[in-house]
């Protein structure tokens, strides 16, 4: 049997052969643009680090004349004691993330998976306290926190002022809604026939939960678990208002500690911003793989 290609088939083949993929040149123009704007700031910072001010003095800060080194970055780092102070972050961002994730999890589980009718309005609550600022919310937290009575083998200060617990509840808090309404979506594009399947077989609620649904949402952990890094490392407001004392400070206030009384030191004050910034850019790049696969991962369908 022989099969004729007709002049429409002739003309489509030569038309699709001959046709090449469209370049979005606009749009890599404009990706280009906001990679410079974003890319600025931190580059004239890392700029600035690394000259000594005399030749800043000198010169100007846009001028390219002048010694460089890292001087600056060593000064900052003995001066401003961000050894102690990257501790401090640790503690503070680490139980932070994990209570964040963990406590998510379970609100995006019960609203996703469990049918039952105040599951959607649970859902728009937590997502609405992400609309509050924290300034409006500033005075009555200090207020609580200071009359808070607690034993002083628990909190030197007697309350749950100047003390990481603090902060380590206001982060969890204000985080959650973000976190409960990313994770719901993800759980809702999984099949029902898993946790029906489960059912099936016996899995009570916490079995579908932990043994079903978490393992599934990994990618979606790893990308919120960069972003909640990335948040509450560089939260600045919250310790500096319910932490009083300087030895339990995270490192994004040790930059306090490079101002000057009369005269700043601009070049200083980059480099000690600059060390800020390597954590959360480790991470990044190091998760980076996870951050974009949880954040493309149901983009598209078929």
């Amino acid at each position: 049997m022989t099969v004729v290609a007709t002049p429409t088939d002739l003309a489509r083949g030569t038309e699709y052969s001959g046709s090449r993929p469209k370049r979005h040149y606009g749009t890599h123009l404009i990706l280009l643009v906001l990679a410079v704007m974003w890319l600025l700031p931190l580059g004239w910072s890392l700029y600035t680090a690394l000259r000594p001010v005399e030749s800043t003095n000198q010169y100007g800060y846009f001028s390219v004349g002048g010694a460089f080194n890292f001087d600056n970055f060593v000064t900052a780092w003995n001066q401003g004691g961000f050894s102690k102070y990257f501790w401090n972050s640790v503690i503070i961002t680490v139980p932070s993330v994990i209570l964040t994730l963990f406590l998510s999890s379970l609100m995006a589980f019960a609203v996703s998976r469990v049918s039952w009718k105040f599951n959607i309005t649970l859902l728009i609550m937590f997502t609405a306290g992400n609309l509050l600022p924290p300034q409006v919310l500033a005075a009555p937290l200090f207020q609580m926190f200071k009359h808070l009575t607690l034993p002083y083998w628990f909190s030197d200060s007697g309350t749950l002022l100047n003390t990481y617990i603090s902060v380590i509840a206001v982060d969890t808090a204000f985080q959650i809604g973000f976190c409960t309404f990313v994770l719901s979506n993800y759980m809702k594009a999984l099949s029902p026939d898993l946790t029906e399947a489960a059912l099936v077989d016996g899995a009570g609620i916490w079995r579908q939960y932990w043994s079903v649904i978490m393992p599934l949402c990994r990618p979606a952990f790893a990308a919120l678990g960069t972003l909640e890094v990335i948040f509450i490392y560089n939260d600045f407001f919250w310790p500096l208002l319910f932490i009083q004392s300087g030895d339990r400070l995270p490192v994004t206030t040790a930059i306090n500690n490079l101002q000057g009384v009369f005269l700043s030191n601009y070049n200083l004050l980059a480099a000690g911003a600059t060390i800020t910034v390597i954590p959360t850019l480790v991470i990044y790049l190091l998760l980076q793989r996870q951050f974009v696969a949880g954040l493309t991962l149901g983009s598209s369908k078929g």
